[in-house]
């Protein structure tokens, strides 16, 4: 998932935009985190960072459009944990910070509703770690996709 600068974003169907903020496209391809990060900066964009449930919300809903229902999914988005940094299990994010939003000033304070994990991180500080926004194929009760952070 990339965050588009909205004066450009791709004439795709897989794109949304916020009244005023990012634009977020999907792409389908079964990449590495790199190529993901690779694949945004070639649209330039970066990997998807979210600060607040509203994009969040615009995400998901994005994304589950492009997953069609199908089976869980895991789709990459700017969700790193660098090696130097360890496992906080107190923060919603679990010490992962977003990586290269808005020319590297992502918001590091996120609210506590964007601290949904699926499965807990690998509690480390030895090395790098990426974590995906993953789409289960049934929907949550509200019946918006039923999703969470995995490692």
């Amino acid at each position: 998932a990339c965050a588009l600068a909205m004066a450009s974003p791709p004439p795709r169907s897989a794109v949304r935009c916020q009244a005023a903020g990012a634009c977020f496209s999907v792409h389908l391809a079964n990449a590495s985190y790199a190529d993901a990060r690779a694949a945004c900066g070639g649209r330039r964009g970066s990997l998807a960072w979210l600060s607040g449930e509203t994009e969040l919300r615009l995400l998901l809903w994005l994304l589950a459009d492009a997953a069609a229902g199908s089976a869980p999914s895991l789709f990459w988005v700017g969700l790193k944990r660098n090696a130097s940094a360890c496992t906080d299990a107190g923060q919603p994010l679990r010490g992962f910070s977003w990586e290269g939003a808005g020319g590297g000033v992502a918001p590091q304070e996120v609210p506590a509703a964007l601290g949904r994990w699926v499965k807990e991180p690998v509690r480390s500080c030895l090395a790098a770690r990426c974590a995906g926004l993953h789409l289960a194929a049934a929907a949550a009760p509200d019946g918006g996709p039923s999703w969470g952070w995995k490692e």
